[in-house]
């Protein structure tokens, strides 16, 4: 860029200058004296999760010809690649806490101690996640097999993401949980909050346009179609004008409940067991179990 040889045709040296000036504006602003620390990659971060499903999954989702003897080594070397990187990531993300909330902070210790706690669950997530799948084979009459489930369902993807994403939320890095769950929004279209609960058995069918929010709690095999929103009825502000941070705001779904596609739950409501919620309803009150809610039935 300084090579006074080229020709500057776009104004690229303007354009420099005022990206720099906007950046150090930006720095005052924040009251901050020097670059912070780098955030976690989106790009390794969904090679990390790949690493762990594949672990989870070998015969499904590692590579091809896996035999017997070479599943164990395969699932150990994988697992040690991908919690290594993923320590990495989680080593940026309190790094940048730290430097933005002014904290004394021994990253790498406490980025070990987390990953000792996540991969102490991957056998449950794992079993929660055989739970989807058979909800997801069971549910729907296209499906020809667990298997097909697995490798095919955008639900299943969304749902695998959504239970490491939510340990991780757990044990207090949210960021990166956070980043895990938007690479799943973005290749299927299915927004689930990293901090949302959701009970076993869970199966989101076609599910383009489902949003599941922050504080939902969803039970046991809950069964959603594509263009559910489980959200926030209002956003309460602070005396400053300031959104609340962190108050319960989205829905409770309890167990054996169907949402048809296109339904709209929201705020602190209770959807009781056993109910049947449909298509393109707007709820905004709670319904007692084994309620069947159609349109003409919405409440607003």
């Amino acid at each position: 860029m300084t090579n006074k040889s080229i020709v500057d045709h776009w104004g690229i040296q303007s354009l420099v200058s005022e990206l720099r000036e906007l950046r150090q504006h930006s720095l005052l602003q924040r009251q901050r004296l020097h670059q912070p620390p780098k955030l976690p990659s989106k790009k390794q971060l969904a090679q990390i999760i790949e690493q762990l499903a594949a672990a989870m999954f070998p015969n499904r989702l590692g590579v091809p010809g896996l035999t017997d003897e070479a599943i164990d080594y395969f699932v150990g070397s994988t697992l040690d690649s991908a919690l290594h990187a993923l320590h990495k990531q989680l080593v940026l993300e309190l790094s940048f806490v730290a430097e933005e909330q002014d904290l004394d902070c021994d990253a790498e210790a406490e980025a070990r101690d987390i990953i000792v706690q996540f991969s102490a669950q991957l056998p449950q997530v794992r079993r929660l996640i055989d739970t989807d799948i058979q909800a997801a084979y069971e549910g729907d009459p296209a499906a020809r097999s667990p298997d097909e489930v697995l490798v095919c369902y955008p639900g299943i993807f969304a749902v695998i993401h959504h239970r490491l994403a939510h340990v991780l939320y757990a044990l207090g890095v949210p960021l990166v949980a956070r980043m895990i769950a938007e690479i799943a929004h973005s290749s299927t279209g299915i927004d689930i909050h990293p901090g949302a609960s959701i009970g076993e058995s869970f199966f989101i069918d076609h599910g383009t346009g489902v949003v599941i929010g922050e504080t939902a709690i969803i039970g046991r095999h809950v069964r959603l179609y594509q263009a559910v929103t489980l959200g926030a009825k209002r956003f309460e502000k602070d005396d400053n004008g300031m959104l609340v941070k962190g108050n319960a705001r989205h829905p409770i779904v309890e167990d054996h409940v169907v949402i048809y596609a296109g339904a709209t739950i929201l705020g602190r409501i209770t959807i009781g067991k056993g109910s049947v919620i449909g298509g393109n309803v707007w709820l905004t009150q709670s319904v007692e179990p084994d309620s069947h809610i159609n349109q003409a039935q919405s409440t607003g």
